[in-house]
């Protein structure tokens, strides 16, 4: 039972990150924080889908497969298809970034502030 828990250490520390991002999303209030947790959640996707692509004693699917050492053919692939998404994942993730600190900076100088309630507050008063 213990040997399960800890040879599952990688989806463990993705739950973690995971529960981290989620935490720092709902619970700040400052727009910029929220930013930084969204990215941590998404760290923790990537993780868990490119440990998920791994296989113990596999290669690069690419025929023909053979050790170096003894020349004989490998049957144990890895899955490329979990590193090429989060490539693409990554890319969205930095655009997304970009656009969400590029629109925090436009409501700093339109409400002087990048704190949510203070943001509410003004935008009541107006």
């Amino acid at each position: 039972m213990t040997g399960d828990i800890v040879g599952l250490y990688n989806y463990w520390i993705a739950i973690a990150l995971m529960m981290t991002g989620f935490y720092i999303v709902i619970a700040k209030r400052n727009l910029i924080k929220k930013v930084i947790g969204l990215n941590i959640f998404q760290v923790s996707v990537f993780l868990l889908y490119i440990t998920m692509g791994k296989v113990e004693g596999g290669t690069t699917p690419i025929m023909p497969a053979k050790k170096f050492s003894t020349g004989e053919e490998l049957t144990a692939f890895s899955n490329p298809l979990p590193s090429v998404l989060m490539l693409t994942a990554i890319v969205v993730g930095v655009a997304t970034t970009a656009l969400a600190l590029a629109l925090i900076v436009r409501i700093h100088e339109e409400y002087g502030s990048t704190e949510e309630d203070e943001i509410l507050l003004k935008d009541q008063e107006s």
